[in-house]
């Protein structure tokens, strides 16, 4: 039996946080995968059949098979467009080593070193920009060799 969210609110039941989608969620994206699928084959129906078996099927009013080629070609264009200007903006927006933006509190400048322990997880501090900058790209570290 379904109960919608709307219907548990409406009662002042308690909805159950749980990872699995809720009923309402699940039926959306079924639809939705529906839809796509229907979409899908309804694209390649227009792209691929000839338009003399359409026109005779009935089928009048479809777009220039012209437009089955340049939608998605313009739409990868977009797409790596956006990843350029994405990757652009966010190096503009990143400070540079020597910005005063990058300087630190006095709690994470004293914050004690403790010694490594093998098999243990480190404990959790703050790094200076300036030296995950040095260990990433100025310094070249040799994998230590057991003897």
């Amino acid at each position: 039996m379904i109960v919608f969210l709307s219907h548990r609110l409406a009662t002042g039941e308690m909805v159950e946080n749980s990872p699995s989608p809720l009923p309402e969620r699940a039926i959306y994206g079924f639809v939705l995968y529906l839809s796509s699928q229907f979409g899908f084959i309804l694209y390649l129906v227009w792209a691929f059949i000839p338009e003399s078996w359409l026109n005779y099927i009935g089928l009048t009013y479809w777009p220039q098979k012209y437009w089955a080629v340049a939608l998605p070609v313009y739409l990868l264009i977009t797409i790596v467009i956006a990843y350029v200007l994405l990757f652009g903006m966010n190096m503009l927006s990143t400070c540079p080593l020597n910005s005063v933006n990058t300087i630190t509190d006095n709690y994470a400048k004293s914050q004690q070193r403790k010694k490594y322990q093998e098999e243990a997880i480190p404990a959790l501090r703050d790094i200076s920009i300036s030296e995950v900058n040095h260990m990433f790209f100025l310094e070249t570290k040799e994998l230590p060799t057991n003897n």
